[in-house]
């Protein structure tokens, strides 16, 4: 499934829910809940992502030319960010993470859902996941 088609997925997915803040908060922290298990040992300064207000881990592995991330917080509505995110970018080749345009944030509102100190942190969580492509992309291209 292309990462376009992912994201219509997750709009209509929201779509359901309306207007409903409150409604969409808690779907938001609902799918934070099926995010796999990190691993303790990850749970390290080096994987959090600077920039957020919330602590949010972050790993990232190349396989067979696809980035896999894996990813953890300490609060709910940010691990439910970040497994959106996950849901979209993971298992993608490098270029495909680094061109990818989320259009789907601001599609379901999530600008005004999460406030403006949470936007900050969704777009480091973005920055950091295009890093890592960009760094398995010169991996891949050496």
């Amino acid at each position: 499934m292309s990462i376009e088609a992912i994201q219509n997925e997750i709009i209509d997915e929201f779509s359901i829910l309306g207007d409903d803040k409150e409604s969409t908060i808690f779907y938001i922290m609902e799918i934070g809940n099926g995010l796999p298990e990190m691993p303790e040992s990850d749970k390290t300064d080096q994987n959090i992502i600077k920039g957020c207000q919330s602590k949010v881990w972050l790993t990232a592995i190349e396989k067979d030319g696809k980035v896999h991330f894996q990813a953890d917080s300490n609060t709910d509505i940010t691990k439910g960010l970040i497994s959106l995110l996950i849901r979209v970018l993971s298992k993608r080749t490098p270029e495909e993470i680094i061109q990818a345009e989320l259009s789907f944030i601001d599609k379901i509102g999530m600008g005004s859902i999460i406030g403006s100190q949470r936007s900050n942190g969704l777009a480091a969580m973005i920055k950091q996941m295009k890093m890592y492509a960009l760094a398995y992309q010169a991996k891949l291209n050496a």
